[in-house]
Protein backbone atom coordinates (compact mmCIF):
# COMPACT_ATOMS: atom_id res chain seq x y z
CA UNK A 1 0.00 0.00 0.00
CA UNK A 2 2.64 2.45 0.34
CA UNK A 3 4.32 1.93 -2.88
CA UNK A 4 6.59 4.85 -4.48
CA UNK A 5 4.30 7.43 -6.96
CA UNK A 6 4.28 6.94 -10.64
CA UNK A 7 5.23 10.67 -11.59
CA UNK A 8 4.28 12.00 -14.97
CA UNK A 9 4.87 14.71 -17.25
CA UNK A 10 4.32 15.43 -21.16
CA UNK A 11 6.50 16.84 -23.30
CA UNK A 12 5.60 19.85 -25.93
CA UNK A 13 4.82 17.71 -28.85
CA UNK A 14 2.75 15.48 -26.62
CA UNK A 15 5.39 12.31 -25.64
CA UNK A 16 4.83 11.20 -21.79
CA UNK A 17 7.25 10.41 -19.83
CA UNK A 18 6.17 8.23 -16.62
CA UNK A 19 8.48 7.03 -14.11
CA UNK A 20 8.35 5.31 -10.62
CA UNK A 21 11.26 5.99 -8.14
CA UNK A 22 13.38 2.96 -6.47
CA UNK A 23 16.59 2.09 -4.26
CA UNK A 24 19.53 -0.43 -5.52
CA UNK A 25 21.96 0.17 -8.30
CA UNK A 26 19.73 -0.75 -11.37
CA UNK A 27 16.91 0.57 -13.43
CA UNK A 28 14.92 -0.55 -16.34
CA UNK A 29 13.66 2.32 -19.36
CA UNK A 30 11.81 1.42 -22.50
CA UNK A 31 9.63 3.25 -25.26
CA UNK A 32 5.79 1.76 -24.97
CA UNK A 33 4.08 2.70 -28.57
CA UNK A 34 0.67 2.83 -29.45
CA UNK A 35 1.31 0.36 -32.29
CA UNK A 36 0.87 -3.56 -33.30
CA UNK A 37 -0.37 -5.79 -35.60
CA UNK A 38 -4.32 -4.21 -35.10
CA UNK A 39 -2.59 -1.26 -36.94
CA UNK A 40 -1.49 -2.97 -39.98
CA UNK A 41 -3.47 -3.90 -43.13
CA UNK A 42 -3.64 -7.06 -45.02
CA UNK A 43 -0.88 -6.03 -47.34
CA UNK A 44 1.49 -4.89 -44.85
CA UNK A 45 0.67 -7.70 -42.29
CA UNK A 46 3.82 -8.33 -40.18
CA UNK A 47 5.82 -5.16 -40.48
CA UNK A 48 5.51 -3.87 -36.85
CA UNK A 49 7.52 -7.28 -36.32
CA UNK A 50 9.57 -6.93 -38.65
CA UNK A 51 10.13 -3.61 -37.60
CA UNK A 52 11.10 -4.33 -34.23
CA UNK A 53 13.64 -7.02 -35.65
CA UNK A 54 15.21 -4.51 -37.81
CA UNK A 55 16.09 -2.13 -34.74
CA UNK A 56 18.95 -3.70 -33.83
CA UNK A 57 20.74 -3.99 -36.90
CA UNK A 58 22.89 -0.70 -36.93
CA UNK A 59 22.04 2.74 -37.31
CA UNK A 60 23.52 5.86 -38.71
CA UNK A 61 25.65 6.59 -36.04
CA UNK A 62 25.89 2.74 -34.86
CA UNK A 63 26.55 -0.22 -36.35
CA UNK A 64 25.28 -3.75 -35.11
CA UNK A 65 28.56 -4.61 -33.50
CA UNK A 66 29.02 -1.16 -31.99
CA UNK A 67 25.43 -1.52 -30.75
CA UNK A 68 25.65 -4.71 -29.31
CA UNK A 69 29.10 -4.24 -28.23
CA UNK A 70 28.00 -1.11 -26.13
CA UNK A 71 25.43 -2.61 -24.17
CA UNK A 72 27.63 -5.43 -23.40
CA UNK A 73 30.02 -3.05 -21.87
CA UNK A 74 27.69 -1.83 -19.54
CA UNK A 75 26.45 -4.83 -18.60
CA UNK A 76 23.18 -4.27 -19.65
CA UNK A 77 20.14 -6.39 -21.22
CA UNK A 78 18.16 -5.02 -24.53
CA UNK A 79 15.16 -5.87 -25.85
CA UNK A 80 11.88 -5.77 -27.64
CA UNK A 81 8.87 -7.52 -28.16
CA UNK A 82 5.56 -6.77 -30.57
CA UNK A 83 1.98 -7.46 -29.53
CA UNK A 84 -1.39 -7.03 -31.35
CA UNK A 85 -1.80 -4.31 -29.94
CA UNK A 86 1.94 -2.60 -28.82
CA UNK A 87 6.04 -2.43 -29.44
CA UNK A 88 8.03 -2.13 -26.69
CA UNK A 89 11.67 -1.29 -26.68
CA UNK A 90 13.56 -1.22 -23.15
CA UNK A 91 16.98 -1.57 -22.09
CA UNK A 92 17.72 -2.38 -18.00
CA UNK A 93 21.37 -0.90 -16.95
CA UNK A 94 23.08 0.37 -14.28
CA UNK A 95 21.82 3.37 -13.20
CA UNK A 96 24.24 5.28 -14.02
CA UNK A 97 23.87 4.19 -17.52
CA UNK A 98 20.30 5.39 -17.68
CA UNK A 99 21.97 8.57 -20.37
CA UNK A 100 23.50 5.94 -22.21
CA UNK A 101 21.00 3.87 -22.45
CA UNK A 102 18.51 6.53 -23.60
CA UNK A 103 20.54 7.41 -26.10
CA UNK A 104 20.87 3.49 -27.60
CA UNK A 105 17.07 3.31 -27.66
CA UNK A 106 16.47 6.68 -29.47
CA UNK A 107 19.21 5.41 -32.08
CA UNK A 108 16.97 2.30 -32.76
CA UNK A 109 13.79 3.89 -32.82
CA UNK A 110 14.90 6.69 -35.24
CA UNK A 111 18.06 6.33 -36.77
CA UNK A 112 17.84 2.91 -38.03
CA UNK A 113 19.27 1.85 -41.43
CA UNK A 114 17.09 -0.94 -42.49
CA UNK A 115 20.51 -2.06 -45.01
CA UNK A 116 19.16 -4.18 -47.34
CA UNK A 117 21.23 -7.16 -46.52
CA UNK A 118 20.26 -6.70 -43.16
CA UNK A 119 16.35 -6.90 -44.64
CA UNK A 120 17.04 -9.94 -46.42
CA UNK A 121 18.93 -12.20 -43.66
CA UNK A 122 16.56 -11.12 -41.33
CA UNK A 123 13.81 -12.36 -43.80
CA UNK A 124 15.05 -15.94 -43.21
CA UNK A 125 15.58 -15.41 -39.29
CA UNK A 126 11.67 -14.22 -39.36
CA UNK A 127 10.63 -17.32 -41.49
CA UNK A 128 12.45 -19.50 -38.94
CA UNK A 129 10.66 -18.09 -35.88
CA UNK A 130 7.19 -18.47 -38.04
CA UNK A 131 7.94 -22.29 -39.01
CA UNK A 132 8.53 -22.85 -34.64
CA UNK A 133 5.50 -21.07 -33.55
CA UNK A 134 3.53 -23.15 -36.20
CA UNK A 135 4.65 -26.02 -33.93
CA UNK A 136 3.65 -24.64 -31.34
CA UNK A 137 0.08 -26.02 -30.68
CA UNK A 138 -0.74 -22.66 -28.28
CA UNK A 139 0.30 -20.46 -30.55
CA UNK A 140 -1.56 -21.71 -33.13
CA UNK A 141 -4.22 -22.06 -30.84
CA UNK A 142 -4.36 -18.61 -30.24
CA UNK A 143 -4.17 -17.41 -33.45
CA UNK A 144 -6.47 -19.41 -35.07
CA UNK A 145 -8.75 -18.04 -32.14
CA UNK A 146 -8.68 -14.22 -32.85
CA UNK A 147 -8.58 -15.18 -36.60
CA UNK A 148 -12.65 -16.47 -36.51
CA UNK A 149 -13.38 -13.97 -33.31
CA UNK A 150 -12.39 -10.80 -35.33
CA UNK A 151 -12.90 -12.41 -38.64
CA UNK A 152 -11.44 -9.33 -41.42
CA UNK A 153 -10.28 -7.26 -38.99
CA UNK A 154 -6.97 -5.99 -37.55
CA UNK A 155 -7.20 -8.69 -34.37
CA UNK A 156 -7.56 -11.09 -36.43
CA UNK A 157 -4.61 -11.40 -37.73
CA UNK A 158 -1.15 -12.86 -36.54
CA UNK A 159 1.71 -10.73 -35.07
CA UNK A 160 4.16 -12.46 -37.31
CA UNK A 161 2.22 -11.91 -40.76
CA UNK A 162 1.94 -14.50 -43.62
CA UNK A 163 5.01 -16.14 -45.30
CA UNK A 164 4.12 -14.28 -48.20
CA UNK A 165 4.37 -10.69 -46.35
CA UNK A 166 7.90 -11.56 -44.58
CA UNK A 167 8.98 -12.16 -48.23
CA UNK A 168 7.63 -9.01 -49.57
CA UNK A 169 8.24 -6.16 -46.82
CA UNK A 170 10.49 -3.64 -47.85
CA UNK A 171 12.25 -1.01 -46.24
CA UNK A 172 9.93 1.31 -47.84
CA UNK A 173 7.37 -0.42 -45.91
CA UNK A 174 9.34 0.27 -42.75
CA UNK A 175 10.01 3.36 -43.06
CA UNK A 176 6.20 4.39 -44.03
CA UNK A 177 5.31 2.18 -40.55
CA UNK A 178 7.39 4.83 -38.46
CA UNK A 179 6.01 7.98 -39.73
CA UNK A 180 2.52 6.47 -39.24
CA UNK A 181 2.82 4.92 -35.96
CA UNK A 182 6.08 6.40 -34.48
CA UNK A 183 4.80 10.07 -33.25
CA UNK A 184 4.85 11.50 -29.72
CA UNK A 185 1.29 11.27 -28.44
CA UNK A 186 1.08 7.61 -29.65
CA UNK A 187 4.62 7.11 -27.36
CA UNK A 188 5.13 6.72 -23.40
CA UNK A 189 8.83 6.74 -22.11
CA UNK A 190 8.77 4.46 -18.82
CA UNK A 191 11.45 4.05 -15.86
CA UNK A 192 11.58 2.05 -12.70
CA UNK A 193 13.89 1.36 -10.13
CA UNK A 194 17.48 3.63 -9.75
CA UNK A 195 15.54 6.63 -11.75
CA UNK A 196 15.08 10.34 -11.55
CA UNK A 197 12.26 11.48 -13.13
CA UNK A 198 13.23 14.68 -13.88
CA UNK A 199 16.47 13.34 -15.20
CA UNK A 200 14.36 10.84 -17.64
CA UNK A 201 11.96 13.85 -18.91
CA UNK A 202 14.69 15.93 -19.53
CA UNK A 203 16.72 13.03 -21.06
CA UNK A 204 13.20 12.42 -22.96
CA UNK A 205 12.94 15.80 -24.44
CA UNK A 206 16.97 15.57 -25.49
CA UNK A 207 15.97 12.03 -27.46
CA UNK A 208 12.78 12.48 -28.54
CA UNK A 209 11.25 16.30 -28.26
CA UNK A 210 11.82 16.00 -32.37
CA UNK A 211 9.25 13.26 -32.78
CA UNK A 212 6.35 14.52 -34.73
CA UNK A 213 3.04 14.74 -33.34
CA UNK A 214 1.42 13.44 -35.96
CA UNK A 215 1.83 10.87 -39.08
CA UNK A 216 3.54 12.30 -42.07
CA UNK A 217 1.03 13.92 -44.50
CA UNK A 218 -0.66 11.67 -46.65
CA UNK A 219 -0.73 8.80 -43.62
CA UNK A 220 -3.50 7.51 -41.60
CA UNK A 221 -3.56 4.96 -39.25
CA UNK A 222 -5.35 2.01 -40.12
CA UNK A 223 -8.35 1.49 -37.80
CA UNK A 224 -11.63 -0.71 -38.45
CA UNK A 225 -14.52 -1.07 -36.24
CA UNK A 226 -14.10 -3.94 -34.00
CA UNK A 227 -16.52 -7.19 -34.67
CA UNK A 228 -16.83 -10.42 -32.80
CA UNK A 229 -18.49 -13.21 -34.90
CA UNK A 230 -19.34 -16.30 -33.00
CA UNK A 231 -17.54 -18.99 -35.60
CA UNK A 232 -14.86 -21.43 -35.06
CA UNK A 233 -12.16 -23.59 -37.07
CA UNK A 234 -10.80 -26.55 -36.30
CA UNK A 235 -8.20 -28.36 -37.62
CA UNK A 236 -8.35 -32.57 -37.30
CA UNK A 237 -5.05 -33.93 -37.17
CA UNK A 238 -6.09 -37.43 -35.58
CA UNK A 239 -2.20 -38.61 -35.85
CA UNK A 240 -1.60 -36.19 -32.70
CA UNK A 241 -1.80 -37.74 -29.72
CA UNK A 242 -3.86 -35.14 -27.72
CA UNK A 243 -6.75 -32.38 -28.65
CA UNK A 244 -6.37 -28.56 -28.00
CA UNK A 245 -9.56 -26.81 -27.61
CA UNK A 246 -10.21 -22.45 -26.93
CA UNK A 247 -13.73 -21.56 -25.90
CA UNK A 248 -13.87 -17.87 -25.86
CA UNK A 249 -16.88 -15.15 -25.43
CA UNK A 250 -16.84 -11.70 -26.32
CA UNK A 251 -15.25 -9.21 -22.93
CA UNK A 252 -14.31 -5.98 -22.39
CA UNK A 253 -11.51 -3.96 -22.60
CA UNK A 254 -9.46 -2.49 -20.48
CA UNK A 255 -11.16 0.69 -19.47
CA UNK A 256 -14.44 -1.16 -19.42
CA UNK A 257 -16.05 -0.86 -15.44
CA UNK A 258 -16.27 -4.49 -16.05
CA UNK A 259 -13.17 -5.37 -16.57
CA UNK A 260 -12.14 -6.19 -12.48
CA UNK A 261 -15.57 -8.23 -11.89
CA UNK A 262 -13.56 -10.59 -15.59
CA UNK A 263 -10.33 -10.43 -13.67
CA UNK A 264 -12.38 -11.87 -10.81
CA UNK A 265 -14.32 -14.77 -12.97
CA UNK A 266 -10.83 -15.67 -14.81
CA UNK A 267 -9.80 -16.26 -11.30
CA UNK A 268 -12.63 -18.55 -9.96
CA UNK A 269 -12.40 -20.44 -13.27
CA UNK A 270 -8.18 -20.61 -12.32
CA UNK A 271 -6.33 -23.29 -14.01
CA UNK A 272 -4.89 -27.19 -13.22
CA UNK A 273 -2.23 -28.83 -14.76
CA UNK A 274 -1.60 -32.89 -14.29
CA UNK A 275 2.00 -31.79 -12.63
CA UNK A 276 0.24 -30.04 -9.87
CA UNK A 277 0.38 -31.32 -6.58
CA UNK A 278 -3.38 -30.30 -6.04
CA UNK A 279 -6.64 -32.45 -5.11
CA UNK A 280 -9.79 -32.29 -4.39
CA UNK A 281 -9.71 -29.09 -2.23
CA UNK A 282 -9.04 -26.54 -4.69
CA UNK A 283 -11.11 -23.81 -5.17
CA UNK A 284 -11.95 -23.64 -8.86
CA UNK A 285 -14.86 -26.31 -9.58
CA UNK A 286 -13.35 -26.70 -12.77
CA UNK A 287 -10.08 -27.67 -11.66
CA UNK A 288 -12.01 -30.05 -8.99
CA UNK A 289 -13.99 -31.73 -11.81
CA UNK A 290 -10.38 -32.03 -14.34
CA UNK A 291 -8.38 -33.29 -11.25
CA UNK A 292 -10.84 -36.35 -9.90
CA UNK A 293 -12.18 -37.33 -13.18
CA UNK A 294 -8.63 -36.94 -14.66
CA UNK A 295 -10.43 -34.89 -17.65
CA UNK A 296 -7.68 -32.79 -19.24
CA UNK A 297 -4.31 -32.79 -19.32
CA UNK A 298 -4.22 -29.19 -18.12
CA UNK A 299 -6.53 -26.69 -18.59
CA UNK A 300 -6.00 -22.67 -18.15
CA UNK A 301 -8.65 -19.74 -18.06
CA UNK A 302 -7.88 -16.07 -20.08
CA UNK A 303 -9.04 -13.01 -20.22
CA UNK A 304 -7.27 -11.49 -23.16
CA UNK A 305 -8.06 -7.19 -23.02
CA UNK A 306 -7.82 -4.89 -25.69
CA UNK A 307 -8.85 -1.39 -26.19
CA UNK A 308 -12.04 -1.95 -27.10
CA UNK A 309 -13.48 -5.31 -27.20
CA UNK A 310 -11.84 -8.86 -25.45
CA UNK A 311 -11.93 -12.46 -24.88
CA UNK A 312 -12.87 -14.35 -22.18
CA UNK A 313 -12.67 -17.95 -21.97
CA UNK A 314 -10.41 -21.48 -20.96
CA UNK A 315 -8.11 -23.19 -23.12
CA UNK A 316 -7.88 -27.09 -22.67
CA UNK A 317 -5.98 -30.07 -23.59
CA UNK A 318 -7.15 -33.30 -23.09
CA UNK A 319 -6.89 -37.07 -23.97
CA UNK A 320 -9.41 -37.12 -27.26
CA UNK A 321 -11.60 -39.88 -25.27
CA UNK A 322 -12.18 -37.03 -22.92
CA UNK A 323 -13.09 -34.38 -25.07
CA UNK A 324 -16.86 -34.30 -24.53
CA UNK A 325 -16.86 -34.54 -20.97
CA UNK A 326 -14.20 -31.95 -20.22
CA UNK A 327 -16.13 -29.42 -22.45
CA UNK A 328 -19.22 -30.06 -20.84
CA UNK A 329 -17.67 -28.91 -17.82
CA UNK A 330 -15.96 -25.75 -19.04
CA UNK A 331 -19.58 -24.76 -20.72
CA UNK A 332 -21.26 -26.14 -17.23
CA UNK A 333 -18.42 -23.75 -15.45
CA UNK A 334 -18.85 -20.79 -17.13
CA UNK A 335 -22.16 -20.30 -17.12
CA UNK A 336 -22.52 -20.97 -13.66
CA UNK A 337 -20.68 -17.84 -13.31
CA UNK A 338 -23.97 -16.35 -14.26
CA UNK A 339 -26.27 -17.75 -11.20
CA UNK A 340 -24.48 -19.15 -7.96
CA UNK A 341 -21.34 -17.58 -7.48
CA UNK A 342 -21.41 -17.14 -3.67
CA UNK A 343 -19.46 -14.64 -1.32
CA UNK A 344 -17.00 -17.06 -0.17
CA UNK A 345 -15.81 -17.82 -3.74
CA UNK A 346 -15.92 -14.38 -4.50
CA UNK A 347 -13.77 -13.53 -1.52
CA UNK A 348 -10.82 -15.84 -2.24
CA UNK A 349 -10.70 -15.03 -5.57
CA UNK A 350 -10.08 -11.59 -4.35
CA UNK A 351 -7.30 -12.28 -2.33
CA UNK A 352 -5.89 -14.78 -4.78
CA UNK A 353 -6.18 -11.79 -7.48
CA UNK A 354 -4.10 -9.46 -4.89
CA UNK A 355 -1.43 -11.70 -4.23
CA UNK A 356 -0.94 -11.99 -8.34
CA UNK A 357 -0.95 -8.12 -8.90
CA UNK A 358 1.59 -7.75 -6.42
CA UNK A 359 3.66 -10.62 -7.57
CA UNK A 360 3.78 -9.45 -11.46
CA UNK A 361 5.24 -6.62 -10.30
CA UNK A 362 8.46 -7.98 -8.50
CA UNK A 363 11.41 -6.11 -10.20
CA UNK A 364 12.10 -2.79 -12.33
CA UNK A 365 11.37 -4.46 -15.49
CA UNK A 366 7.95 -5.58 -14.40
CA UNK A 367 6.96 -2.43 -13.12
CA UNK A 368 8.43 -0.69 -15.62
CA UNK A 369 6.17 -2.86 -18.36
CA UNK A 370 3.34 -2.61 -15.82
CA UNK A 371 3.77 1.75 -16.04
CA UNK A 372 3.76 1.69 -20.12
CA UNK A 373 0.90 -0.59 -20.59
CA UNK A 374 -1.27 1.52 -18.28
CA UNK A 375 -0.17 4.45 -19.42
CA UNK A 376 -0.98 3.54 -23.20
CA UNK A 377 -3.79 1.74 -22.03
CA UNK A 378 -5.41 4.79 -18.98
CA UNK A 379 -3.11 7.36 -19.94
CA UNK A 380 -2.42 6.86 -15.99
CA UNK A 381 -1.20 4.60 -13.60
CA UNK A 382 -3.01 2.73 -10.92
CA UNK A 383 -1.60 2.69 -7.26
CA UNK A 384 -1.50 -0.94 -5.40
CA UNK A 385 -4.09 0.94 -3.58
CA UNK A 386 -6.13 1.66 -5.98
CA UNK A 387 -6.04 -2.09 -7.93
CA UNK A 388 -6.92 -3.19 -4.36
CA UNK A 389 -9.89 -1.07 -3.97
CA UNK A 390 -11.28 -1.73 -6.96
CA UNK A 391 -11.11 -5.42 -6.44
CA UNK A 392 -12.36 -5.36 -2.64
CA UNK A 393 -15.68 -3.35 -5.00
CA UNK A 394 -16.10 -6.48 -6.40
CA UNK A 395 -19.08 -8.62 -5.20
CA UNK A 396 -21.01 -11.63 -6.21
CA UNK A 397 -23.76 -10.03 -7.86
CA UNK A 398 -21.76 -7.72 -9.73
CA UNK A 399 -19.42 -11.10 -10.99
CA UNK A 400 -22.77 -12.52 -11.91
CA UNK A 401 -24.47 -9.51 -13.48
CA UNK A 402 -21.01 -9.37 -15.90
CA UNK A 403 -21.11 -13.24 -16.50
CA UNK A 404 -24.37 -12.74 -17.82
CA UNK A 405 -23.58 -10.00 -20.15
CA UNK A 406 -20.57 -11.94 -21.14
CA UNK A 407 -21.50 -15.71 -21.29
CA UNK A 408 -25.25 -16.07 -20.92
CA UNK A 409 -26.87 -17.11 -24.39
CA UNK A 410 -24.00 -15.23 -26.22
CA UNK A 411 -22.39 -16.44 -29.39
CA UNK A 412 -19.06 -18.46 -29.22
CA UNK A 413 -15.63 -18.87 -31.13
CA UNK A 414 -13.69 -21.81 -30.63
CA UNK A 415 -10.53 -22.83 -32.20
CA UNK A 416 -9.57 -26.33 -31.91
CA UNK A 417 -6.49 -28.50 -33.18
CA UNK A 418 -5.15 -31.94 -32.66
CA UNK A 419 -7.26 -35.39 -31.89
CA UNK A 420 -10.35 -33.73 -31.97
CA UNK A 421 -13.08 -36.55 -33.91
CA UNK A 422 -15.19 -36.75 -30.35
CA UNK A 423 -15.08 -32.61 -30.01
CA UNK A 424 -19.04 -31.56 -30.32
CA UNK A 425 -20.37 -29.47 -33.00
CA UNK A 426 -21.03 -26.04 -32.83
CA UNK A 427 -24.08 -25.63 -31.79
CA UNK A 428 -23.77 -28.24 -29.12
CA UNK A 429 -21.77 -25.71 -27.77
CA UNK A 430 -23.96 -22.46 -28.83
CA UNK A 431 -27.04 -24.55 -26.60
CA UNK A 432 -24.83 -24.46 -23.47
CA UNK A 433 -24.44 -20.64 -23.36
CA UNK A 434 -27.45 -20.57 -20.91
CA UNK A 435 -28.92 -22.82 -18.35
CA UNK A 436 -32.90 -23.73 -18.68
CA UNK A 437 -32.76 -23.96 -14.43
CA UNK A 438 -31.94 -21.31 -12.34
Amino acid sequence: MNAPATETSTLANGLRVASQSGHGETATVGVWIDAGSRYETERNNGVAHFLEHMAFKGTNKRTQHEMEEAIENMGGHLNAYTSREQTVYYAQVFKDDVPQAMDILSDILLNSKFDHDAIERERDVILRELREVQMQTEEVIFDCLHEVAYSGGGLGRTILGPPENIRSISKGDLEEYIKTHYTAPRMVVAGAGAVNHQQLADLADKHFGSLASQPAAGLTVPTDPVRFIGSEIRVREDNMPLAHVAIAFESMGWTDPASFPLLIMQTLLGSWNRTQGSGKNMASKLANAAAEDELCHSFTSFNTNYKDTGLFGVYAVMDPTTVNDMMWHCMDKMVYLCHKVTAEEVERAKQQLKANVLMHQDGTSAVCEDIGRQMLTYNRRMTPAELFARIDAVDASAVMEVAKTVINDQDVALAAVGNINELPDYNWFRRRTFWLRY
